[in-house]
């Protein structure tokens, strides 16, 4: 069974040719409403996917709010633990993709800066009889670390999507069992500019000495690399025709907690979530494109890619 704690989002996303200079006018290709915000996301991956999860979040009293709703369990996310208020419109994020499949976006956070501590109270029971939790750090993050002291406290798993990373500083990361940076989110919290498999090595090391035994950096293109117990194991990324590389982390973050609560070793959840974001890029949407464990096994036999993840009971500890 697995916690997240995180946003939800309203993602307005348009599509271009090529990204407008400052003070030019573009026309653009397609413009849609779609649901997104990176805990919605990723708790949305691991119900896609068949896990037990619920989202621990806050939505305003709004129309786009119910949507959101109604998407998360449209993908099998408990909507107990959520939260709405009348004090903030829903969080709203601007999206604008290129020809490359790259985006930029605009983040409003709305109702999401009104998750409290006392939610977190109110749900310990929930994240107790957990087996993973996952967060990440568009909600207060005074909220998200005492989510995690609270996991902790229970002996739940914790898994830090740390993104975004402004605002976030390495001796806030302790709390966390293992952490899946990007290349910028890594700079941000070691200053290591990660190029290659020996300068991930060199940040991953900074991690543990800030207590995080396990990392994965994620560096695009060229894989991951995961670092465990003092040991690297490089990642291959999957090469694919994208489209849109929204919500590509939060699919991996998603597929990683999936993997950890079905039994599957650090090893096999990294290359299994590697898989799950390789085919969430081809797809438009954050959540409207991401694949079932269904599509995701035939993804993986049409390109011989050997899927790791079974079924176990117990999942992590």
């Amino acid at each position: 069974m697995i916690t997240v704690v995180g946003s939800i989002n309203m993602d307005v996303v348009t599509v271009v040719d090529k990204y407008p200079l400052y003070g030019e006018t573009k026309i653009g290709k397609s413009v849609e409403m779609l649901p997104g915000g990176k805990g919605a996301n990723q708790a949305a991956t691991c119900g896609k996917l068949g896990a037990s999860v619920a989202l621990i979040g806050c939505v305003g009293n709004d129309q786009a709010g119910d949507l959101l709703v109604q998407s998360l369990k449209e993908n099998n996310v408990s909507d107990a633990l959520l939260a709405r208020t009348d004090e903030a419109s829903t969080g709203t994020v601007i999206v604008t993709i290129d020809e490359t499949a790259e985006n930029t976006m605009i983040v409003i956070k709305g109702a999401n800066e009104r998750l409290t501590k006392t939610h977190i109270d109110a749900c310990e029971e929930r994240i107790k009889a957990s087996s993973v939790l996952l967060v990440q750090m568009e909600v207060p993050h005074d909220v998200v670390l005492y989510a995690m002291e609270t996991a902790k406290k229970h002996g739940v798993y914790i898994i830090l999507d740390p993104a975004p990373a402004e605002g976030l500083t390495l001796d806030m990361v302790k709390h966390a069992d293992l952490i899946t940076p990007n290349r910028q989110e890594t700079r941000h919290l070691t200053g290591i500019d990660v190029t290659d498999e020996a300068t991930a090595n060199e940040a991953a090391k900074r991690f543990e000495q800030a207590g995080v035994k396990s990392s994965i950096i994620k560096m695009a293109e060229q894989g991951s690399v995961l670092y465990t117990e003092g040991k690297a194991f490089r990642i291959e990324g999957i090469r694919v025709n994208a489209v849109s590389t929204v919500g590509a982390g939060d699919s991996f973050a998603g597929a990683l907690a999936a993997a950890l609560d079905d039994g599957a070793t650090l090893l096999e959840a990294a290359r299994f979530a590697t898989a799950v974001s390789a085919l969430k890029v081809t797809r438009l949407g954050a959540q409207k494109g991401l694949p079932t464990r269904s599509e995701l096994e035939a993804f993986c036999r049409e390109r011989g890619i050997p899927l790791d993840v079974r079924k176990n009971e117990g999942g992590v500890s």
